[in-house]
């Protein structure tokens, strides 16, 4: 083999070398392909997250009407929470929202007031809860919150709950329609209790249940 040979095949080696094959990357149509994937994953996972959440957890809930004055005003949105009642049983003083016993379309405000296995009595303007703490009655002191038009002194009213009943009242109490006109209401028409005012902003806040001391 010559000088001249030697050469030739050297130079072929070396565009063997500098004409080695470029990686090939991801077309334009594969890219948006890949970003529009992973868009619908995020969004997929998002609502398997969302949607449970929306559903058993918490729900959104507009006040409507001037039953729960001056604690709650009409058109404030609330946060209800769904979640507790599935683990623990409702306080006296909870502010829920519920469906009345006549009608399961709609939802009610209302705040609990007695428990299940107590007798409520309504005399001379005065709310009183028997129970086997207080089997003689006990005056019921509503000190955690605001309420406006006290009853009536000339409604009377005496209901003994059953074991799964409550009795609700508006803190409005002469512009409410409440347990004192459709009766006790049975846990299963409790959707939740109120536990975030969300707006309006200036009046946002988490609810704390009253302690009565009973």
């Amino acid at each position: 083999m010559d000088i001249l040979d030697l050469r030739d095949k050297k130079i072929r080696e070396e565009r063997k070398i500098t004409l080695a094959p470029t990686p090939i990357r991801p077309s334009s149509i594969k890219k948006a392909t890949n970003f529009i994937w992973e868009l619908i994953k995020i969004v997929i996972i998002s609502l398997m997250i969302i949607i449970p959440i929306r559903m058993f957890v918490v729900q959104p809930f507009i006040v409507e009407g001037a039953s729960m004055m001056p604690n709650f005003y009409d058109g404030e949105y609330l946060i209800v929470n769904e979640f507790s009642y599935r683990f623990f049983p409702p306080k006296r003083g909870e502010v829920v929202i519920f469906h009345p016993p006549q009608n399961h379309r709609i939802y009610y405000i209302k705040r609990i007031i007695g428990l299940p296995g107590e007798t409520v009595e309504l005399r001379e303007g005065v709310i009183y809860i028997y129970n086997t703490a207080e089997p003689q009655g006990k005056r019921l002191s509503e000190l955690g919150y605001e309420v406006e038009n006290h009853l009536s002194p000339n409604q009377t009213e005496k209901v003994t709950l059953d074991k799964d009943e409550y009795y609700l009242l508006g803190d409005n109490r002469t512009n409410s329609l409440d347990s004192r006109s459709f009766g006790p209401v049975k846990f299963d028409y409790l959707k939740g209790k109120a536990w975030v005012r969300a707006f309006p902003f200036n009046r946002l806040n988490i609810f704390e249940t009253p302690n009565y001391n009973l």
